[in-house]
């Protein structure tokens, strides 16, 4: 925003940039466990995400937060591979650190990576068990190196504050916090609805590939970043369907993989139609379903009429305001200068912030009070509200 300015496109472009990068760290990934031809279509089924896309766009809820935490994880994969082939301790440390980052973005979570970077390296085969040990202590280093930093700065500068915040990592698990939930299964059914309906027929057989071959490292390690997550999110209180956005590439990596062995199972097959209708659907489902959600034929009003009566505020050229009883104060804060509440303090309160220089608005949604409105020097609006 310092570089573009405040406006829609700026607050989108650090999501915009690490979307499109994570198409490419999509396919090297796919290159590394299969080969080109799956990576592409991996690189290719991310690209078309509906959930992907709505994040990036800012449509759903945790956002920026989400697409961030995609990012480290696929990054610190990816950096974790190129160590593995490459046996240069930089990329080790350079996975650390985007595992780090991936902590400082959405906690505990991000060690997924961890198992998934001991199953490249033990099936790259050119580490001996002490080097593996040692590189393991410099991956942990580099981690903490990066994320311990701001734990220690905020309990010591906030402990209030951060020890609240913190208690909520816990209580997801056990509680049900902003209403968010739904059964033991409500992830399971949820990527039917974000990946294709047939997204189970390549979850089970990739599952079922790996149980029959356990020593099979490649194997292995992607089925450990979709399931290990989709157990414990599942057993979780609370529930969103972008909790598990960070296996999203694992899930692209199974189809793509299903994809290439149904496609060369098929040929001399006398039920051949069948499955290139299956084949067909793999890619279709996922592609409608992008196109349901972002709906891109669609004419949207991209300057609504809340937007315009926020703006309009800015020309009075307010620089010491509050707002109150506007319903979406964050979308306040981000189109004007002032500072706003979703509910009206007392008389008192506002009295003070008179006395104090601040220039009061109050958004008039038709049941103000006589006593709100009796008050002298506020000043009263009456702003259209985005809707929930």
């Amino acid at each position: 925003m310092w570089l573009f300015g405040v406006n829609e496109i700026a607050l989108r472009v650090p999501s915009i940039i690490l979307t499109t990068v994570g198409i490419w760290l999509s396919f090297f990934i796919g290159n590394y466990f299969f080969n080109k031809k799956t990576g592409y279509l991996t690189a290719f089924l991310f690209s078309v995400n509906g959930l992907i896309v709505e994040l990036t766009a800012g449509r759903v809820a945790t956002d920026h937060v989400d697409v961030f935490f995609l990012f480290f994880i696929e990054l610190a994969i990816v950096f974790s591979i190129v160590f593995a082939q490459k046996q240069q301790i930089v990329y080790n440390v350079l996975a650390g650190m985007s595992i780090g980052a991936a902590i400082l973005t959405k906690w505990l979570p991000a060690l997924i990576v961890v198992p998934i970077w001991l199953l490249v390296v033990i099936e790259s085969g050119k580490f001996k068990p002490k080097v593996i040990a040692s590189q393991f202590v410099v991956l942990l280093v580099s981690c903490i190196l990066v994320f311990m930093p701001w734990q220690i700065y905020i309990h010591k500068i906030f402990p209030a504050e951060a020890t609240w915040e913190a208690s909520f990592n816990f209580k997801h698990l056990t509680e049900v916090i902003e209403e968010r939930t739904g059964p033991f299964y409500y992830f399971v059914n949820k990527i039917r609805i974000n990946y294709g309906e047939l997204i189970y027929l390549p979850l089970i057989w990739f599952i079922w590939k790996t149980a029959k071959n356990i020593r099979d490292e490649k194997s292995l390690a992607i089925s450990v970043w979709v399931l290990v997550p989709l157990v414990f999110f599942s057993i979780a209180k609370t529930k969103m369907q972008a909790y598990l956005l960070f296996i999203s590439p694992a899930l692209f990596l199974i189809t793509a993989d299903f994809f290439f062995m149904l496609n060369s199972y098929k040929e001399g097959h006398r039920f051949k139609l069948f499955f290139d209708l299956i084949l067909f659907l793999l890619i279709a489902l996922p592609v409608r379903y992008m196109i349901e959600r972002v709906k891109p034929f669609e004419q949207k009003n991209i300057n609504p009429d809340w937007v315009v009566d926020l703006q309009e505020l800015n020309y009075k050229k307010i620089s010491k305001g509050v707002l109150f009883n506007y319903g979406r104060p964050i979308e306040a804060m981000f189109y004007t200068d002032l500072t706003a509440y979703q509910n009206i303090p007392d008389s008192n309160k506002i009295t003070d912030l008179l006395a104090a220089g601040y220039t009061v608005i109050i958004n008039d949604d038709g049941h103000l009070s006589e006593n709100i409105k009796t008050i002298k020097g506020i000043s009263i609006e009456k702003l259209s509200c985005p809707q929930p």
